[in-house]
């Protein structure tokens, strides 16, 4: 295998270089299982893929069947064909989030697609995972022209029932994104479904929008939210989701006046990084 350290570009914010060669990569969404006691980090992020431009990461920690967050943690790469990543830091986000599910977050660079040997460095443990990474990505990125397609609404529902699965359904339905993208007006969207989340962290995401969002709206943000599935069966992508191609949820963007992304976030999304969006939106 190629032992050439990887690039500092490639990994922005990174510390001394570590050897992954000798680690067994286990899967980064294993299971949880209530008799495993052992420490597993757990991927986030949905779509990674080849870039020399640092992406945002978001892993959580699990041990056993229990989310945990362990305080301080580092996180190290290796790109496929490689041994050697940089040690990078993540900021700990719990702000929002249920108790004891705190999120990790680091900005890295995955210059090739493939997947990556990586190393979760918690409590003084190594913990090796690995990293899928696309050739491309599949959502809508940073500097393209957000899709102006129709969103559910009470007038218009586009097949979807209901159009808000939150209880009590939540007020950012009455517009259509597709009247919001490009209007003059800084746009913030939020996919989510909180009564069928597969990640667990749908529900508070957007209790996160909503609890912040006064202030934004008062200096003129758009805001909508905009379920995932047509149904609570869950079985069939709403309309406006499959035309964003979006692989996962939840997802926040925001969206210039103009209608080009300006911020991209997905996973799991603490209040601080909701705000930091909303505040880079209207800044």
């Amino acid at each position: 295998m190629d032992s050439t350290p990887l690039s500092r570009r490639a990994f922005l914010g990174g510390a001394a270089g570590v050897a992954l060669a000798a680690l067994t990569a286990r899967p980064a969404t294993a299971l949880l299982d209530a008799k495993n006691t052992a420490i597993s980090p757990l991927v986030l992020s949905s779509d990674l893929y080849a870039s020399g431009d640092p992406q945002r990461f978001v892993f959580a920690i699990a041990r056993g069947a229990k989310f945990a967050s362990f305080g301080p943690a580092k996180v190290a790469f290796a790109a496929p064909g490689s041994s050697q990543g940089s040690v990078l830091d993540t900021n700990l986000y719990k702000e929002g989030l249920p108790k004891g599910r705190g999120i990790y977050v680091s900005e890295a660079s995955f210059p090739t697609a493939g997947f990556y040997k990586a190393i979760a460095f918690v409590q003084g443990k190594k913990v090796p995972f690995s990293v899928q990474v696309k050739a491309k990505a599949e959502a809508p990125l940073v500097g393209a022209a957000a899709p102006r397609v129709p969103s559910p609404t009470p007038a218009n529902p586009l097949g979807v029932n209901p159009i808000c699965t939150r209880s009590p359904a939540c007020p950012l339905h009455d517009v259509s994104i597709s009247d919001m993208i490009g209007n003059g007006k800084p746009t913030a969207v939020m996919f989510a479904t909180p009564a069928l989340c597969q990640s667990q962290y749908c529900g508070p995401v957007l209790d996160q929008l909503l609890n912040v969002m006064g202030p934004y709206r008062d200096r003129g943000v758009q805001m909508a939210h905009v379920e995932i599935y047509t149904s609570n069966k869950g079985a069939t992508l709403s309309p406006t989701v499959a035309a964003w191609g979006l692989p996962s949820e939840p997802w926040l963007y925001t969206i210039d006046p103009g209608g080009t992304i300006v911020g991209r976030l997905d996973g799991a999304i603490a209040t601080n990084e909701v705000k930091a969006a909303l505040d880079h939106l209207v800044g």
